[in-house]
């Protein structure tokens, strides 16, 4: 049996879907969007899962072991950022910051035990701080598998087909696994974890892929196709960790941020 035709066919089938993608999160995807505070979740992805009410503050903490993307794909450094949105949007928790804003706050009173600031009416003092009820670290694995080359190495092969070895060879497979271990800081104990995946097959022809979620290559999670689908895979372990949260008892929370009153 001659199986250059039916390789063939099959080829042409693949390439004809050239310049479209196909994304899986969970049953649907979706990129992490919009903002979160005291008006709630704006413009938050349809695919966010949530609690109705808070269950205790939250801090993210970096995975100790670093995020296995390579740097070529310019990418932030760490998806905290990003997770910590996704736990705010949710209001399954109360977020407090143990990074940078940290270190603003911690500047600000030195400042004024310094005598810089104004004393009288200084709204930073110590010991009003919110501890963290519990931890939440993130970890992320991407990959990206050329599937190109074995293609044009078929198509090289075939008569008036070899001339398409330039377009398969920018077909490529992208999949990002997220990981979120929620940890108990009064116990230590771990008290949920949960995966998130999203696989985004290119078929793009001459660089121009992913479609929908392209776009230029850049220094954020939103205008890189690698950073669409990091975020895809974090969106779908979020989703999945609120299942779990959601059967958790409520702790005692801190009194919430004060609001405008409305008129």
């Amino acid at each position: 049996m001659n199986v250059r035709p039916l390789l063939a066919a099959g080829v042409v089938a693949l390439l004809a879907g050239c310049g479209k993608s196909s994304t899986t999160l969970g049953d649907g995807g979706s990129v992490i969007s919009g903002s979160a505070g005291p008006a709630g979740a704006h413009k938050a992805s349809r695919e966010l899962v949530k609690c109705d009410a808070p269950v205790a503050t939250l801090a993210l903490v970096e995975n100790p072991n670093g995020y296995a993307y390579s740097s070529s794909y310019q990418l932030p450094s760490s998806p905290v950022p990003l997770v910590r949105l996704l736990a705010q949007q949710s209001g399954c928790f109360r977020v407090v910051d143990r990074a940078a804003g940290l270190k603003a706050t911690v500047r600000e009173q030195e400042l004024k035990e310094a005598g810089i600031l104004r004393q009288q009416g200084n709204t930073v003092s110590k010991g009003k701080g919110y501890e963290a009820q519990y931890s939440l670290t993130p970890s992320l694995t991407f990959s990206e598998q050329d599937a190109g080359r074995q293609i044009g190495g078929i198509l090289q092969a075939i008569p008036y087909l070899n001339k398409l070895v330039g377009a398969a060879e920018q077909v490529k497979l992208k999949q990002a696994q997220a990981a979120l271990l929620l940890t108990d800081n009064e116990t230590t104990e771990q008290v949920a974890a949960s995966t998130g995946s999203v696989e985004v097959a290119d078929l793009g022809v001459g660089g121009a892929v992913l479609g929908k979620l392209g776009g230029a290559a850049g220094a954020g999670w939103s205008n890189s196709n690698e950073g669409k689908v990091i975020a895809a895979a974090f969106l779908d372990a979020h989703n999945q960790l609120v299942a779990q949260v959601r059967e958790l008892q409520a702790k005692e929370l801190p009194p919430e941020v004060a609001r405008r009153k409305k008129t």
